[in-house]
């Protein structure tokens, strides 16, 4: 069965393309074309005058709709899935916090039960483990109880436990950082720093040894600091020197506008990741929430959109969702529609190497769609050629 959606403006990586025609056939996109084509008989999908974007690839979220992947159960993992669908999310990078081994491993064998399940939400591109190999100075909302140095005894047994892993965050200044780093390329799998004191000399060498990403810039990691009455680079300046990408939670509240206009200006839409990091009260009210586990995770308030150690003195946690970034990075970053959906599903896409067949509006790629209008209000989110949230 063929389906073609018509009557939209297509977002192309590099133009718009009026009164565009995307046909899709088999879960995947066959073509796009000016103006509507005679497809015999295919369902139409009428976009009604809107915009027909690639779906959006979170590449760092927690959870969402009430739940979080931490919550050790294939519920917690499908529902997440689904209520990020309806902000426009069509793949996802599930992601840890910060715990004792048995949950790590736990939520790996969930995250293989419910990839086999998960028909109804965003699709799963494999597993980020974010920790626990973390500056205690630079934990942020992480659990003190479990930050650690890299032990390859401990790592070597999570690596082989699971070919789930699809990247994992670290501090590299830490001892046995490197050759962590080292080993999490041998296996195909992306590092990236994150909750981190390191300083460029750090960075740099974690950079040749295949650290390519900074989690979530600006979020619990170094700038500039002073020893001894001397100057030092820190993460966020070796980010900008260096060649890598970068992934940022543009919320607006994490990072305000003149943050945000400045990754822009130095990283570009072809490095720079939109990412929700979302915790579970993304989709949810506001009010209290629970950050990680419901067993043994960090109570928080949620207000101003964004959640809080209960004594307000740090973030711990974004609730955003995908088209709140978006939206976010064309209102107030000054960042044009092209670009904003370029960082949500082109440069993510590639960050995560599924870019050969994610990412884009091209024939070949899987379709993966969002149909939105001017202010990025969803209206569809189709998965390999499934429609699976529709506005009503």
């Amino acid at each position: 069965m063929k389906i073609k959606i018509i009557n939209s403006t297509l977002i192309t990586p590099y133009r718009y393309l009026k009164n565009g025609t995307v046909v899709i056939e088999d879960g995947k996109i066959i073509g796009i074309h000016q103006g509507d084509i005679d497809v015999p008989n295919a369902e139409v999908i009428d976009a009604e005058g809107h915009y027909v974007a690639p779906g959006f690839i979170d590449i760092h979220i927690h959870g969402g709709g009430g739940y979080d992947f931490m919550d050790g159960s294939l519920e917690a993992f499908l529902g997440i899935a689904e209520t990020h669908a309806q902000y426009g999310t069509t793949a996802m990078v599930p992601t840890t916090l910060t715990s004792e081994k048995e949950d790590l491993l736990l939520s790996l064998d969930n995250y293989e039960k419910a990839n086999a399940l998960n028909v109804k939400g965003a699709q799963f591109l494999g597993m980020h483990l974010e920790g626990p190999y973390f500056a205690l100075s630079q934990r942020g909302a992480q659990d003190p109880r479990y930050i650690r140095n890299p032990d390859p005894a401990e790592y070597e047994e999570v690596l082989a436990y699971s070919s789930s892993i699809a990247r994992w965050s670290a501090a590299p200044e830490l001892p046995g950082a490197i050759d962590f780093g080292k080993r999490l390329r041998q296996k195909g799998i992306l590092a990236a720093v994150a909750h981190t004191d390191a300083i460029y000399e750090d960075v740099l060498e974690a950079f040749e040894n295949g650290y390519t990403l900074a989690t979530h810039l600006y979020s619990a990691m170094s700038g500039v600091t002073r020893r001894n009455a001397f100057r030092y680079a820190g993460t966020i300046e070796s980010a900008f020197l260096l060649d890598m990408d970068v992934e940022i939670i543009a919320d607006g509240v994490h990072l305000p506008a003149p943050l945000l206009k400045l990754i822009y200006k130095i990283k570009g839409a072809d490095r720079t990741a939109l990412i929700t990091d979302a915790m579970r009260a993304a989709g949810m009210p506001e009010g209290e929430s629970t950050l990680g586990s419901l067993k043994n995770g960090l109570k928080v308030i949620v207000e101003d959109g964004v959640a809080k150690l209960p004594d307000r003195t740090s973030f711990a946690g974004s609730v955003s969702t995908f088209d709140r970034l978006v939206r976010t990075m064309v209102q107030i970053a000054d960042v044009s529609l092209l670009d904003a959906v370029r960082m949500g599903s082109t440069t993510p896409a590639r960050i995560m190497g599924v870019d050969d067949r994610k990412g884009s509006l091209a024939a070949g790629k899987d379709a993966d769609i969002v149909i939105f209008d001017q202010n990025i209000n969803i209206q569809r989110t189709i998965v390999a050629g499934k429609t699976i949230y529709q506005k009503h």
